[in-house]
């Protein structure tokens, strides 16, 4: 799994991740997450558009991320969620406390505050049902 970070202001931060969220590679993701945290980037967006999968680890980073950046007073998103991946963000609640964006440009008009389909972050992909 890589992971590949762009600033996109003094405290917001996309982190692209790229191949299998899993017990193997969920300490890498946590330490990059948290490395964003410790430099001031509150507001967080995974755009996880090239992760084929995710499992209980990796959910269980992206919750931790969660409250960590909450407990700041920051945001984080997640974005470009395949079925599978989403499926089981949907399932386990986590898109009632993180929000899921179809895109990284849905997401960022949403953080920036900009009209757009923010719809797009609590809507639910019936095909994953």
């Amino acid at each position: 799994m890589g992971v590949e970070v762009f600033l996109i202001g003094p405290d917001t931060a996309i982190l692209a991740i790229r191949g299998e969220l899993d017990i193997s590679t969920a300490p890498v993701l946590h330490h990059r997450l948290a490395e964003q945290v410790a430099h001031g980037r509150r507001h967080l967006l995974l755009d996880v558009t090239e992760m084929p999968f995710m499992d209980s680890s990796g959910l269980s980073v992206i919750v931790r991320t969660v409250n960590e950046v909450r407990d700041v007073g920051g945001t984080m998103s997640l974005s470009g969620a395949r079925p599978v991946v989403r499926r089981l963000l949907d399932l386990t609640g986590v898109g009632l406390t993180c929000p899921l964006y179809d895109s990284v440009d849905d997401a960022r008009r949403a953080l920036a505050g900009e009209p757009g389909d923010t719809a797009a972050a609590v809507r639910q992909d019936a095909a994953t049902r």
